[in-house]
C-alpha cells in the first residue's frame, strides 16, 4: 500500500465516549472516505450505552489494529519511496562515461543555443573593457585592432560605419568560425581526418590524423613537403590523439592582410597565427573546447580565447538549420538600416564615430 499520510490515534478524556481523531496532510479528502465514515461510527459509544471498561479496552484494540496496520504499510511507503526516486534521479544523471578517440556527433552549447555568439568577442577574453580582459597588443596588433570598426564590443561603431568582412559576405575565416556564432556543430571521423560541419554559414574544416606534419609557415603561405601553397581562409589542421578523450589541433596558414577577423569584436590576426584547439570529452553526452591565440605579430604572448566552451551531444536525428549570408540581404539591410543612419549622422554634422 502506498500513501503518505499520517496518523495520529487520539482518545479524548471523557470516559462516556471513545471517539478516533484522524489527522493527516490530506484529511480533508480521507474523512470523507467510506472507511474513515466506518471507523468514526464503530467506536462511538453513545451515553446510552453500557459496556464493561474491560471489555470497550477490547473493542477499541480491534477498533483500531486497522488503523496501525495501515500506519505501518504507510510508514513504510514514506521510507521507501524517497530513496526509489533518488535511486531513479542518480540512474539519470550519471551519463555513460567518454568513448574512446571519438568526438563525433552534433554538438550544441549546453548552457544555451546561443551561448556560443559571443557579442563582446573570444568567450574567455570579451572586449568589454575590464583591464583584465585586455588583450597583450603589439604595436602592429593594436594599429590593426584600432583600424577595424565592429559593430560589437566596446568600441563599436553605428551601422554603416563599420568595416567588418562579413558585412560583404566575405568568408569569416579560421578561428572566427570557433569564436562568433558558434552554433550547432557537427562533427565527423574517419581513418584519416576529422571534418567539422558549421551551422554558421554552412562551412567545413577538414583535420588531418592520418600522421602528417603541420605545414611549416612560409612568407608565401605555408610548405607542404616540397610545394608551397597558399594561405588559406580556414587554414591548415593537423590533430592527434594525447590520451583517450583530448583531441589536440594545430592549425596555420590563415589569411592575413585583414581578410578576416578573428572574432566579431574587430581583434586583428595575421598570417603568422598558430591556433590550438584542444576537444575534450567528458563524457559521453558533453564536450569541452579550449582554443588558444599564438600570433607573434599581433600579439606579445599567447593567450586564451576559449576556456573549456561546454557543448551537449544532440540526438543524431536533429537537423541543423541553415545559416548563411545573402549578399542581397546585406544589400538590403544597408539600403534600409546602415544608409539612413550614415546619412542622418551626416546631415546633423556629427563625427562619424570612432
Amino acid at each position: 500500500m502506498v500513501c503518505p499520510i499520517r496518523t495520529r490515534v487520539q482518545l479524548p478524556r471523557d470516559s462516556s465516549r471513545r471517539e478516533i481523531h484522524m489527522s493527516s496532510p490530506f484529511s480533508r479528502g480521507w474523512k470523507r472516505s467510506r472507511f474513515f465514515t466506518f471507523m468514526r461510527n464503530f467506536i462511538k459509544f453513545p451515553r446510552s450505552f453500557e459496556m464493561a471498561p474491560s471489555s470497550r479496552i477490547r473493542v477499541a484494540v480491534l477498533a483500531l489494529l486497522p488503523v496501525a496496520m495501515l500506519t505501518f504499510c504507510v510508514a513504510q511507503a514514506q521510507t521507501a519511496r524517497p530513496d526509489q526516486q533518488t535511486a531513479v534521479q542518480d540512474h539519470k544523471a550519471a551519463p555513460a562515461p567518454a568513448p574512446r578517440h571519438d568526438i563525433s556527433g552534433t554538438w550544441e552549447p549546453a548552457s544555451a543555443p546561443g551561448d556560443g555568439i559571443q557579442p563582446f568577442g573570444a568567450k574567455a577574453m570579451p572586449n568589454d573593457g575590464k583591464p583584465n580582459h585586455q588583450l597583450p597588443y603589439t604595436p602592429l596588433g593594436l594599429a590593426t585592432y584600432k583600424s577595424h570598426k565592429a559593430l560589437d564590443g566596446v568600441d563599436a561603431v553605428l551601422p554603416g560605419f563599420d568595416n567588418d568582412p562579413r558585412g560583404k559576405c566575405e568568408p569569416l575565416g579560421f578561428p572566427r568560425m570557433d569564436l562568433s556564432n558558434l552554433r550547432q556543430t557537427q562533427i565527423l571521423q574517419t581513418k584519416y581526418k576529422v571534418i567539422i560541419l558549421y551551422e554558421n554559414l554552412q562551412v567545413w574544416r577538414v583535420i588531418w590524423t592520418d600522421g602528417r606534419e603541420l605545414p611549416k609557415v612560409v612568407d608565401e603561405g605555408v610548405l607542404v613537403g616540397k610545394e608551397i601553397r597558399e594561405p588559406r581562409y580556414y587554414g591548415y589542421s593537423v590533430g592527434k590523439w594525447v590520451d583517450d578523450t583530448t583531441f589536440v589541433v594545430q592549425t596555420v596558414g590563415t589569411m592575413g592582410d585583414d581578410k578576416t577577423w578573428m572574432d566579431l569584436a574587430g581583434r586583428p590576426i595575421s598570417d603568422a597565427l598558430r591556433v590550438e584547439e584542444r576537444f575534450h570529452r567528458v563524457d559521453h553526452d558533453h564536450l569541452e573546447l579550449t582554443v588558444t591565440i599564438d600570433d607573434p605579430k599581433m600579439y606579445t604572448k599567447p593567450w586564451l580565447a576559449m576556456n573549456r566552451f561546454p557543448f551537449k551531444l544532440q540526438d543524431p536525428h536533429t537537423d541543423v538549420m541553415e545559416m548563411y549570408c545573402s549578399p542581397a540581404e546585406m544589400e538590403k539591410f544597408n539600403k534600409l538600416v546602415g544608409d539612413p543612419i550614415s546619412g542622418t549622422i551626416a546631415r546633423l554634422g556629427r563625427q562619424v564615430p570612432n
